[in-house]
């Protein structure tokens, strides 16, 4: 069993940056798989980014690629997600989620950007970012 805790969320003007961090309890931490989703009014969750038990494979939504950076510290049992060069269109709840890695890398290919995939959520941390 693993809880998320995310927070570092806020309000922000449009190319500015903010950091979300993704608190994990469990001992088991460094052997999962981990996400970030986020939901905008209205819309469905989308995946953003997501990173294997090492931190060796990462993955982007295109929307994110080049801004944002997902890392791992799996001593510190926590997630990142540096998000750089904010638009208004990245105001959403943003959500951490988990589930065990019993695969390499290559396995979750074609899974990681399904939140059908994550066995556990954090309860979100909003994020808005102004014109």
């Amino acid at each position: 069993q693993v809880q998320l805790v995310e927070s570092g969320g806020g309000l922000v003007q449009a190319g500015g940056s903010l950091r979300l961090d993704c608190a994990a309890s469990g001992r088991t931490f460094s052997s999962y798989f981990m996400g970030w989703f986020r939901q905008a009014p209205g819309k469905e969750r989308e995946f953003v980014a997501a990173i294997t038990w090492s931190g060796g494979t990462t993955w982007y939504a295109d929307s994110a690629k080049g801004r944002f950076t997902i890392s791992r510290d799996n001593a510190k049992t926590t997630v990142y997600l540096q998000m750089n060069s904010l638009k208004p269109e990245d105001t959403a709840v943003y959500y951490c989620a988990a589930r065990p890695q019993y695969y390499s890398a290559s396995y979750y290919s074609a899974r990681y950007s399904s939140s059908r995939e994550y066995d556990y959520w954090g309860q979100g941390t909003q994020v808005t970012v102004s014109s």
